[in-house]
């Protein structure tokens, strides 16, 4: 039976007491100081959770002789220390025990999910014991009854910690984002959680650090009227570009509060010089696509609220087509063949072999590496008299198409098959909907960060320079076309 909950009748301290001297007695620790030690404890708090309540230092002065009956009032349910007490304690005797006791199916059903979607031994024990133990100990649910609530608890105990001691403990917080992981695959509502350094999820306000309000205020409401009609990563690039603006502003014009006040002479001028200057971190110039987009922002900023009459928009026009560089227009760069097969061979022989049937699934294919991670399960399709298919998703012009598949493609897919994790299915980022995707590692999507990573230390172990996903398409196209693909099919 599991324990007891924190909502159940606690027995009564002469009755736990004598618990604890039976328990004791047979594992062998029922000498003198250790029943010494419980008597006291009973005879302060003779309700278990009364000791809870009271301050950490309290709690954390518990002698090494009285940790045998913490240990088992957690393990039996009689006890949820918090999780300020668990995070600070190390529990490894009590780890040893909890396998045997009432909670020890599920630390076996975690740590097989956890083996299930690929993560190591010592992970999945030490994700076991270092966060689904605690969860169990301190909310007496199993792991599938947990909730958002439980473990935005476990992390907030996690930040106090951090404060605490003056440093980071990522092993904590990469444990509790991997056990977050396993528990979902396990049955639980709680979905997976974004890493919590993305900046996708930063607030308006964070992007734009350093830009006084009004000014700031008024970014952040023309941010949130864009969210509707951009993708995030759109208006979070945005958000970057008015930060610099805001931020030269600042320093330019200190007692400027309204967009409606700014000039052309004082404010514009200066700030398209110093778009055209080095980089301030570098010294590197500025890509003309960079300085492009910076001064595009703004004047489109500038243009939107004119339209949607708010006070704060200037009376005239400041940005012009003229001002905006021109882009060149180099061609595209494709890998030359000898480089293509070098590194088709590294990607063959790389130990991440699902990493590297990604990349060689989008050589052969010709995907945008946007695409090529929102693949689903699903995507191949057999047409009758015209063969295998690969159906691409939506992606960068929100249009779907097919791509002829030959064998050699074929049993690359189905490597990617074999060797992705199990599991549930992943909230779509921009859907929302439940899929199945086919690029799962860990419970989790594969990342374009981390394809990208790969590509690089291939490339590296190739002898080969700098070499972008991007390439990978451009190659593909360049064999279409000299095999004599007609432009027309090719586009």
């Amino acid at each position: 039976m599991p324990p007891a909950t924190a909502n159940a009748r606690v027995p009564d301290a002469p009755d736990l007491l004598q618990a604890y001297i039976d328990s004791a007695t047979v594992r062998g620790h029922a000498n003198r100081s250790f029943l010494q030690a419980a008597r006291a404890f009973f005879a302060r708090w003779p309700d278990p959770q009364a000791w809870a309540r009271e301050p950490l230092e309290i709690r954390l002065a518990a002698g090494s002789c009285q940790w045998s009956l913490l240990n088992f009032l957690m393990f039996w349910g009689h006890l949820q220390p918090g999780y300020d007490y668990l995070v600070e304690r190390k529990l490894t005797a009590l780890w040893r025990e909890m396998p045997l006791g009432p909670w020890g199916d599920e630390l076996g059903r975690y740590q097989a999910a956890a083996h299930a979607l690929g993560y190591g031994r010592r992970t999945c024990s030490g994700t076991a014991s270092q966060v689904a133990a605690r969860l169990l100990i301190q909310t007496g649910r199993p792991l599938t009854a947990l909730t958002d609530q439980d473990f935005a608890e476990f992390e907030q105990a996690i930040a106090e910690r951090e404060r605490r001691h003056g440093r980071a403990y990522k092993h904590y917080r990469n444990a509790l984002y991997a056990a977050r992981t396993v528990i979902y695959h396990l049955g639980s509502g709680v979905e997976p959680a974004l890493k919590a350094s993305t900046q996708w999820r930063w607030s308006w306000e964070r992007h734009l650090e350093g830009v006084p309000d009004p000014l700031r205020e008024t970014f952040v409401r023309c941010l949130e009227c864009c969210v509707g009609t951009h993708t995030r990563s759109t208006v979070s690039h945005m958000a970057t570009r008015l930060a610099h603006f805001g931020r030269l502003i600042a320093r330019l014009d200190p007692d400027l509060t309204s967009l409606a006040d700014l000039d052309r002479r004082r404010h514009i001028e200066p700030f398209l010089h110093d778009v055209a200057a080095r980089h301030r971190f570098t010294g590197a110039p500025l890509s003309a696509s960079e300085r492009r987009d910076r001064i595009l922002v703004i004047g489109r900023m500038l243009s939107a609220i004119a339209e949607w009459g708010w006070p704060e928009a200037p009376e005239r026009r400041f940005i012009f087509a003229r001002g905006v560089p021109r882009l060149p227009r180099a061609l595209p760069r494709y890998i030359p063949p000898d480089a293509d097969r070098r590194l088709t061979r590294e990607l063959e022989r790389s130990p991440n072999q699902l990493r590297a049937d990604a990349l060689l699934l989008m050589r052969a294919t010709g995907l945008r590496i946007g695409e090529l991670v929102d693949l689903e399960l699903d995507c191949v399709h057999e047409v009758p008299g015209q063969g295998a298919w690969l159906k691409v998703p939506l992606g960068k012009l929100d249009t779907e198409r097919m791509v002829p598949l030959d064998d050699e493609t074929l049993a690359i897919l189905d490597r990617i098959v074999a060797n992705r994790s199990p599991g549930r299915p992943l909230r779509h980022p921009r859907t929302g909907r439940l899929v199945e995707f086919l690029l799962t590692h860990q419970g989790r999507r594969i990342s374009v960060y981390t394809l990208r990573d790969e590509l690089g230390y291939v490339a590296k172990a190739a002898g080969l320079g700098v070499i972008t996903p991007h390439q990978l398409r451009h190659t593909y196209a360049t064999a279409l076309v000299n095999a004599g693909v007609s432009l027309q099919v090719l586009m």
